[in-house]
């Protein structure tokens, strides 16, 4: 069984405190859920953590490449491995970068990887991205998925206040909470991109993973808010009968 759990968190840059500032304080509560997540997550001991996020084109990644933190207020150079190395590729995407940041924080060992996915990807294609991700080795493999859900809620929000995206991301929280793979597959790509959801294709991409085992899984929400007018989820998805099930 390639695929052992996979773990799910939003990908806000103020989620770094130096990012945040003086109001790094008001994310304390995602940032304990994301590293309680992530803890649960490196409890499986796998092999290989690949970290899977939304970017500007859908391309895979290997520990040397790295990002930078400098659009954000830091200059900071952050890799996806344990490990910089000056020759990897420097255009990790914002969710891989954050996605990085959160593992070094947790000292998570083993090998990493990751994948972007473009926000334009089809249903199908996020499908076979994600089973492709857990094909292969027999490696013990675990995703590490980011994505922030609806950007539209409130007039004060990114996307201005939109009366479905409420709806929309009450439904995901359900299938994150359900470990719901044809709920997430089920969401609208238009839809999506009209309430400004990050999160959609690495969540479709990861019900495409847990598809491939062929095995039940199930889930736990730990974190569901929307403090600057874009949701944000936490939550951890382990198979059915795992001695290492989600507390």
């Amino acid at each position: 069984m390639p695929l052992v759990a996979a773990a799910i968190c939003p990908n806000p840059p103020m989620i770094v405190p130096e990012v945040a500032g003086a109001a790094a304080d008001e994310l304390d509560d995602l940032r304990t859920a994301c590293a309680e997540a992530i803890g649960r997550l490196l409890a499986t001991e796998p092999d290989t953590v690949l970290v899977l996020g939304p970017g500007a084109r859908t391309v895979r990644y290997g520990e040397a490449d790295h990002g930078s933190l400098r659009p954000y207020g830091l200059d900071r150079t952050v890799a996806l491995g344990p490990a910089g190395d000056p020759a990897g590729r420097p255009d990790l995407p914002l969710s891989l970068l954050v996605g990085a940041w959160l593992l070094h924080r947790a000292g998570a060992p083993g090998r990493r990887g990751g994948q972007s996915i473009a926000p334009d990807a089809s249903v199908d294609e996020c499908r076979r991205i994600g089973g492709d991700l857990v094909e292969g080795p027999d490696d013990r493999v675990a995703l590490l998925v980011m994505g922030d859900g609806s950007a539209c809620r409130g007039e004060r929000s990114p996307g201005y206040d939109d009366p479905d995206a409420e709806p929309y991301d009450d439904a995901v929280a359900a299938a994150l909470g359900k470990a719901d793979g044809a709920a997430l597959l089920g969401l609208d790509p238009e839809l999506s991109a009209r309430l400004r959801v990050a999160g959609r294709t690495p969540w479709q991409a990861l019900a495409g993973a847990v598809d491939r085992t062929g095995l039940s899984w199930q889930g736990d929400l730990s974190y569901y808010a929307a403090p600057y007018g874009v949701s944000y989820f936490v939550a951890n998805w382990m198979p059915v009968g795992s001695d290492r099930v989600p507390a």
